[in-house]
């Protein structure tokens, strides 16, 4: 998908950091065309910038044009506000939190049960965590391998200025809802919104 995409998508936690890295590897798009001289149109580039995001938040497309819906309703600029709708997502806090070395790990970790908001188990990837309320692991998941190996390796990552960590209690916040330059990834969310325009 990285290679696809022609940028590091950071999909695979740890081997990302790695020369094991697909894209280290062999910086060009997969199949017998790859190295070929690629054509893009208007078109495509606008789809490529949103199948990009899609894989980013780890997204199916019914999933991916909802948040797109509720972006849209919202007051504010609607790239903005479905960067801050795909940030909010309760997988996603679990990753940026550290808890997780990717986004699809923060999945598998929501879904199963080992995260609490406010206290309270979700397992529900797609919730969307509000200014204030406290993401933590839960009580009887805070000595899983995966969970305390993750939190080790995410200091090389850093915390988003937006979200407030307590690496000792298992647990933290949002501060505020992200800003536009507080969210790093080389998104171009304007092209999504001229692609779903069409």
């Amino acid at each position: 998908m990285c290679r696809r995409e022609g940028l590091k998508l950071f999909l695979k936690g740890e081997r990302c950091y790695t020369d094991k890295c697909a894209i280290e590897r062999r910086n060009y798009p997969p199949g017998a065309h790859g190295q070929g001289r690629a054509r893009f149109s208007e078109f495509s580039i606008r789809l490529r910038e949103k199948q990009k995001v899609k894989r980013i938040y780890r997204l199916m497309e019914t999933e991916f044009a909802h948040y797109f819906d509720l972006a849209e309703r919202t007051s504010g600029i609607t790239g903005e506000n479905l960067l801050v709708l795909l940030e909010r997502r309760l997988d996603n806090v679990v990753y940026r939190l550290g808890f997780a070395n990717s986004r699809a790990q923060a999945r598998q970790l929501v879904r199963h049960g080992h995260i609490a908001v406010n206290g309270k188990v979700v397992n529900l990837p797609s919730y969307l965590v509000a200014v204030g309320q406290v993401v933590s692991v839960a009580e009887a998941s805070r000595q899983l391998k995966t969970i305390t190996e993750a939190i080790e390796l995410s200091q090389r990552r850093g915390t988003p200025p937006w979200i407030a960590l307590e690496r000792e209690q298992f647990q933290g916040s949002l501060r505020t809802l992200p800003a536009r330059a507080d969210i790093t990834i080389p998104i171009s969310e304007k092209l999504i919104v001229e692609h779903y325009s069409k």
